[in-house]
């Protein structure tokens, strides 16, 4: 199983957001003393993804003595399906039940749709790989997601890699600038990736020594056109404006990576429900 997904503070933070003064509706109903049991029912068709490296953390969070057992990530699940079993103190699993709900949703979402991309591009050779557009105080849960769906992770963060993009190029006045000055100060190791908007701009991106060339928002004639003038001198990257309907079509230009930032900020939550047994 996956460790610290998310840590134990974020976790407890989520946890106080969602009780807040304390459950008054299920104190009124049920006895403290009272345990049951209770599943996860899939709604919808989906693939799995944290159940028990996400919500078996809450429950033990609100009550380490609750027992889970649940699907493995990246299993097929079928609208209908008892995808987690919990039993334990009543109040605790209604206490747990709607933050292991969010967060498991969220990351099948995710999984479940970078999972028809990676589909949509098999047998190309392209990958599929996520962006920073993330949820803030999510991105590990995403990012994880993405990797359970099949895909990749690009930077997790700032420091991860160095990627010059179309600001930069324009306080340094150029592509050539901009690399040196990245060459004279980051870090020993790390690759050098560069966004370009045009095939002029791949050319100046080739001749100094970039390592990985972003296509950005290029047509998909224009990105063939740039991985022929690379000839495998860099590796390459497409992103912007990529759908379910077009990335087969940019997969099969040759490009190494495509990357896609609607796997984590644009795919859907996936509908599963708590019933108690």
């Amino acid at each position: 199983m996956p460790k610290n997904i998310l840590r134990s503070e974020e976790i407890a933070a989520f946890l106080r957001e969602d009780s807040g003064a304390g459950d008054v509706t299920s104190a009124a109903i049920f006895d403290p003393a009272q345990e049951a049991g209770a599943c996860f029912i899939a709604k919808e068709d989906f693939l799995c993804a944290g159940l028990m490296a996400l919500a078996a953390p809450v429950f033990a969070a609100v009550n380490p003595a609750i027992v889970c057992k649940g699907r493995q990530d990246g299993h097929r699940i079928t609208a209908g399906d008892k995808i987690l079993t919990v039993q334990g103190p009543v109040l605790d699993l209604l206490r747990a039940e709607r933050v292991a709900l969010n967060l498991v949703q969220r990351a099948c979402g995710i999984a479940t749709l970078t999972a028809r991309f990676v589909d949509a591009v098999r047998g190309t050779g392209a990958k599929i790989v996520d962006t920073r557009k993330t949820t803030p105080g999510l991105r590990s849960l995403e990012k994880y997601a993405v990797r359970v769906g099949g895909g990749h992770n690009h930077r997790f963060d700032l420091g991860c890699g160095i990627l010059i993009k179309d600001n930069h190029i324009a306080a340094c006045g150029s592509i050539a600038a901009a690399v040196a000055k990245v060459r004279e100060q980051a870090p020993h190791g790390l690759r050098i990736e560069v966004e370009a908007e045009t095939l002029d701009q791949v050319e100046e991106c080739l001749a100094c020594g970039a390592e990985i060339i972003l296509l950005d928002n290029m047509e998909t004639a224009a990105i063939e056109e740039a991985v022929a003038l690379i000839n495998g001198r860099a590796l390459v990257e497409a992103s912007g404006g990529v759908t379910l309907a077009n990335v087969g079509e940019i997969a099969r230009t040759g490009v190494d990576f495509i990357s896609i930032g609607a796997l984590t900020h644009s795919a859907p939550a996936v509908d599963i429900s708590m019933r108690l047994t």
